[in-house]
């Protein structure tokens, strides 16, 4: 099999592909990246998961210690936090696509 320019981009294309789906698979809330996500973002978004987690984990220890209050701020929190992450997403999408439409078409 010759190798041609055809051929590498196949190949590169196909390995971007698996490795995104790879990455994008270490996150549980934002398991759909698109392939414009790039591994920055994902990266981002696992580390706020981890913090998510951690108001969460921390809200149940304190409800189990009967610290009622502190248990809902901490779970509020969570949401909140939660919310923010899929609205920016959606931001940094829709940025991403219109920073697209703005290259020419000869790229």
């Amino acid at each position: 099999m010759m190798i041609t320019r055809s051929n590498l981009a196949e190949q590169l294309r196909e390995y971007q592909i698996r490795s995104k789906n790879e990455w994008a698979s270490v996150s549980f809330l934002y398991s759909n990246f698109s392939p414009t996500t790039s591994r920055v973002d994902v990266a981002v978004y696992v580390i706020w998961e981890l913090v998510i987690l951690s108001l969460i984990v921390f809200a149940a220890v304190s409800l189990y210690f009967g610290h009622l209050r502190l248990a809902m701020f901490l779970l509020c929190a969570a949401v909140v936090l939660l919310v923010f992450m899929k609205v920016m997403k959606q931001v940094i999408l829709a940025r991403k696509k219109k920073r697209r439409m703005l290259l020419p078409l000869s790229m």
